[in-house]
């Protein structure tokens, strides 16, 4: 089992390979159609993505959790 002080980072590596395999996914398929290439397209769109959005999830969750707090009562 990992050691619970990493779940913060632990729910960003999953939630950013979650959203940008949904979402490149998507985008791939739009672009390209379910043809023969998708998958290796898709794969390659989705590890670039990835990328980018595991680091982006660490930097903005905090930032939006600070937002939240102030949008709603307690």
């Amino acid at each position: 089992m990992i050691p619970a002080r990493f779940a913060p980072i632990l729910f960003g590596f999953i939630l950013s390979g979650l959203m940008s395999a949904m979402v490149s996914g998507i985008a791939t398929w739009q672009a390209l159609g379910m043809g023969a290439g998708f998958p290796s397209h898709w794969l390659g769109a989705w590890l670039t993505s990835w990328a980018l959005a595991f680091p982006a999830v660490l930097i903005v969750a905090p930032i939006t959790r600070r937002i939240v707090a102030r949008m709603v009562r307690a």
